[in-house]
């Protein structure tokens, strides 16, 4: 009896993200993070939009041409007149992640997970952008709910500056919980969507939009947490000094609910 070996065909690994393409997601992110900052004129805040650090943000705006200043106007030139790195920190005094920082990107990141988490940040961005103009354009419970979801994580702080970030459970046939998980860092607490509604109430009453601090909206419970949400909806305006604390910027170009 003649035993034969089999000869079994072995097929290539396939790739763990076959649809993403590294250059063109890296060009999207750059584009989608100039888009926010020409909006906000401010790093932190176009930070918070895309979940990453401002010294990250800074070096794509520089990618793109949108962003510069002295230092780096002075380390850019240095490094097209052929200086290293090294030399560069020898003449700026700057240390070596910070001369990085003020140079444009150089090459794709290629890492899959990196490439995957950015893809994720693009579309996380688009769809908070696309609820929040909904909201504007037809306020109505639905386009606030879908606000309300899209912003799940989203870096907010109080009027008093604490930060927080909310999240919805997700119940039975994974259906979203009417109800919003507000994490503190030092504790958590539950906040109604009956609450979010009353103070949407409230919010289309007010004959003026400048909403002075979170009680003005009124008595509601878990009304500290709504004010810094519906000010980044564009559902109130609040003072200058009010917004600062928030880690925002008054002169955004906001659309005010009628």
């Amino acid at each position: 009896m003649i035993c034969r070996e089999r000869q079994v065909a072995i097929m290539p690994r396939p790739k763990k993200f076959p649809d993403y393409n590294a250059d063109k997601i890296q060009k999207e992110l750059i584009k989608a993070v100039v888009e926010s900052y020409e909006e906000t004129g401010e790093l932190k805040i176009t930070a918070n939009e895309f979940s990453l650090s401002p010294l990250k943000i800074r070096k794509m705006l520089i990618t793109a041409g949108v962003y510069w200043n002295e230092v780096s106007d002075e380390v850019n030139e240095l490094y097209r007149q052929g200086k290293t790195v090294q030399q560069i920190m020898e003449i700026t005094g700057l240390k070596k992640s910070s001369v990085n920082g003020y140079l444009p990107y150089s090459k794709i990141i290629y890492k899959s997970d990196i490439v995957s988490m950015n893809a994720a940040r693009i579309q996380v961005y688009r769809k908070r952008k696309v609820s929040v103009e909904l909201l504007n354009n037809k306020p109505d419970e639905d386009t606030l709910w879908s606000a309300i979801t899209a912003f799940q994580d989203y870096p907010f702080h109080t009027f008093s500056g604490l930060p927080f970030l909310y999240k919805i459970p997700v119940g039975r046939k994974g259906i979203l919980n009417r109800e919003l998980w507000v994490d503190r860092r030092d504790k958590s607490k539950s906040l109604t969507w009956s609450s979010v509604l009353l103070a949407y109430e409230k919010v289309r009453e007010l004959d003026d939009k400048i909403v002075e601090k979170p009680k003005d909206i009124g008595d509601i419970r878990g009304i500290s947490y709504i004010y810094p949400i519906f000010y980044r909806f564009g559902l109130i305006d609040v003072p200058e000094k009010i917004a600062a604390r928030m880690e925002l910027k008054t002169t955004r170009k906001r659309g005010i609910m009628r």
